[in-house]
């Protein structure tokens, strides 16, 4: 086969790829920016600000992160994921101490059997038992809710790192794009400096080692 022939099969070839790996990271790049654009709206939606900085507890002083975003308005995934571990998660460990939503279902039936037995023996304790209940049921009902803000927070923060994951793939996908590029269009100048009548020429092989016979 002639060199510039093979040049310029190498060449045309790597044009398209590199053509391919553009069109790829276009793609990648278009939904990068959706998934970032979509957080963003969604957060800024919420109308969710972080504690100002004269305001935070000592607890929340020693969080990096609530220091940082002190007084801002929550607009990024990692602010959400902030605002869910560091802040959400602080004050439900400490109201409920530690216990989810599950956790208070079983105490609040028993204060609930508790209750109706009291109700039908007219027990004293019948008002202490309902305050309790109240108390566990106010819990459990804040817990719900601080756990689907916090649910729905870290969602965001992961659809912004798939966004982001997108975004460095797609850089990778032009970077290999543009080094195709560069070497397709090196390979073409090198056909068309090649006379057209010289052969490719393969390498020659290795002579056989031919041990001295002693």
């Amino acid at each position: 086969m002639k060199r510039r022939t093979l040049d310029l099969l190498f060449s045309i070839g790597g044009l398209g790829l590199a053509a391919l790996l553009l069109v790829i990271g276009i793609v990648l790049t278009s939904n990068a920016n959706f998934a970032n654009n979509y957080v963003r709206d969604q957060l800024g939606a919420q109308n969710i600000t972080f504690t100002p900085a004269d305001q935070l507890g000592d607890e929340e002083k020693q969080v990096e992160c609530l220091v940082e975003n002190a007084g801002q308005e929550l607009t990024t995934g990692k602010q959400a994921e902030c605002y869910a571990n560091e802040y959400i998660g602080l004050h439900l460990k400490n109201m409920a101490g530690g216990r989810t939503y599950a956790d208070l279902g079983e105490p609040q039936t028993q204060l609930r059997e508790q209750v109706a037995a009291a109700q039908q023996a007219n027990d004293p304790a019948l008002a202490d038992l309902q305050a309790q209940l109240a108390e566990v049921t106010a819990q459990r009902d804040t817990v719900f809710k601080g756990e689907t803000l916090r649910g729905l927070l870290l969602t965001s923060y992961g659809f912004s790192e798939m966004g982001a994951k997108a975004g460095q793939a797609a850089l990778a996908m032009y970077l290999g794009a543009a080094l195709l590029f560069l070497l397709s269009i090196a390979g073409l100048v090198h056909a068309f400096r090649t006379p057209p009548s010289e052969a490719f020429a393969a390498p020659a092989p290795a002579p056989e080692r031919v041990d001295a016979v002693a």
